[in-house]
């Protein structure tokens, strides 16, 4: 009788994926070594004081590669945080940074809590203790370890993070710049909320213009009218959700949360549903879907674009031969098992693979380390003078036009699109823009160009790795 297969865990299958790749490559053994393990990982158990009673929480904070500083990394809460979690995510960070080239090494955090239980103000305190804990051994500093938001955490938590930093280092004049996604009025940026969703989407706008691509996921056209699935409606899904059905008319036919699933051929409406998931706790009684109580079963469901968004390893070896999805973007980070990516791959399925597909938020997170440094909103200097270059030729263009004769001009919807200049969001979406589609192209030259490559997710690590031990040999390693 045959034993039953075993899944991998996260950290074996980043590590399995790891594997394939430099198989392919001309690494030493030390080098591969070297770039594979984490460096190092801090675990801290403090207490709180809360409700009359002392608690105890433990977090970590894993730095997996120092190629580049300072690493970068989210920290997440969550109960199912643990060492080997921070650490697989802290290899992702690395290798994610590299592709879509930010000047960071990669790492990550988080405190084994559930943020639901606790109110504001004691959730406050724990952050406050869990920061201080951090900094005094630099975990946090704008130099060396910069966190930003991840699962269970927002821009809330990363201003009592910055301000925690600011009271233990009064003279750094750089502090905004130890964390990430921070509230404009903290010091963060316009976009960085929407960026991991936003990035999404260009990642899949890129894809789709690339016919030969799109034709090795057995789908031909654009993305007007594709049926998307999408497993978790939190910051990423739903942003993704709601771009690439308000802009590029994708048919969103199913959204899977908590509590099962909501489903609907003709279309959901994201804002709605959002809106009632904030209200009820769940899509369950939502007014224009069908509600079906085993989500999970709904990633099987026929669509052309499947989008986890959601948690790592919900798509693996139990129900992988079952997911009918052409097309997978991997929104979350690790959604498929090394197990499940092997059936997958040879079904022919392709897979838009995490560390390239949700990158938009380290990128942004970079435009954001980048102006807290600087001390200046981007667009502050030029915005105005742009506006004015532009109006000065739409004012001789129509000055010609008249002297021609010409009745009908310039339209006036022209002149006010055209003569506008790029605020701080406009360019923080014009970059990661750029940024989605140059990281895209480096994979796909590397997919396209070697026969041993037959996916994007190796042909990510083969760029990524690359870069990593390009850099540790440029410091003689």
């Amino acid at each position: 009788m045959n034993a039953p297969l075993r899944e991998p865990s996260f950290r074996e299958s980043v590590d399995l994926m790891f594997n394939r790749a430099v198989r392919l490559m001309d690494l030493s053994p030390g080098l591969e070594e070297k770039i594979r393990v984490c460096n190092s990982t801090y675990t801290v158990r403090f207490g709180v004081r809360l409700r009359g009673a002392i608690h105890t929480f433990t977090g970590y904070r894993s730095v997996h590669s120092e190629h580049m500083e300072p690493v970068k990394g989210g920290i997440r809460y969550a109960m199912g945080v643990n060492q080997d979690e921070v650490e697989a995510l802290a290899a992702l960070m690395t290798y994610k940074c590299a592709l879509v080239e930010t000047p960071f090494g990669g790492s990550k955090g988080g405190l084994r809590i559930d943020p639901r239980e606790w109110n504001d103000h004691e959730l406050e305190q724990i952050t406050r203790r869990f920061t201080f804990e951090l900094v005094k051994r630099d975990l946090i500093n704008p130099s060396q370890n910069v966190p930003a938001p991840d699962m269970g955490t927002g821009e809330r938590e990363m201003a009592w993070m910055v301000d925690q930093y600011r009271r233990m280092n009064t003279t750094d004049i750089n502090a905004a710049a130890c964390v990430t996604g921070k509230p404009l009025n903290a010091g963060g940026i316009a976009g960085r909320v929407e960026a991991t969703g936003r990035g999404v989407q260009y990642a899949l706008r890129e894809f789709f213009r690339h016919p030969d691509d799109v034709k090795r996921a057995r789908l031909d056209g654009g993305l007007d009218g594709k049926r998307a699935i999408v497993q978790g409606l939190g910051n990423v899904g739903y942003h993704a959700a709601k771009f690439l059905s308000e802009e590029d008319g994708v048919k969103v036919v199913a959204v899977i949360e908590r509590d099962g699933a909501v489903v609907n051929p003709d279309g959901i409406p994201i804002e709605f549903l959002k809106t009632h998931i904030s209200a009820t706790g769940g899509v369950k009684d939502f007014p224009r879907g069908t509600y079906v109580e085993d989500g999970a079963a709904v990633l099987e469901a026929e669509c052309d674009i499947l989008i986890p968004a959601a948690m790592e390893s919900v798509i693996n070896l139990g129900n992988a031969d079952r997911v009918k999805a052409p097309l997978i973007i991997e929104a979350a980070n690790g959604p498929i098992t090394a197990g499940a990516d092997d059936i997958l791959r040879k079904r022919g399925t392709v897979i838009i693979p995490d560390l390239y597909a949700n990158a938009g938020g380290v990128t942004v997170s970079y435009f954001e380390w980048v102006k807290n440094l600087s001390h200046i909103r981007f667009g502050r200097m030029q915005r105005r003078q742009e506006e004015a270059h532009h109006a000065l030729l739409v004012s001789e263009m129509e000055r010609i036009l008249q002297s021609a004769g010409v009745k009908s001009g310039i339209s006036e919807r022209f002149k006010a699109e055209y003569v506008r200049g790029a605020g701080e969001l406009e360019l923080v979406r014009s970059g990661l823009d750029d940024t989605m589609r140059t990281a895209y192209q480096s994979m796909r030259e590397v997919w396209h160009a070697r026969k041993d490559v037959d996916d994007l997710r190796v042909a990510a690590y083969l760029v990524s790795i690359g870069r990593v031990a390009a850099s540790y040999r440029s410091k003689g390693l």
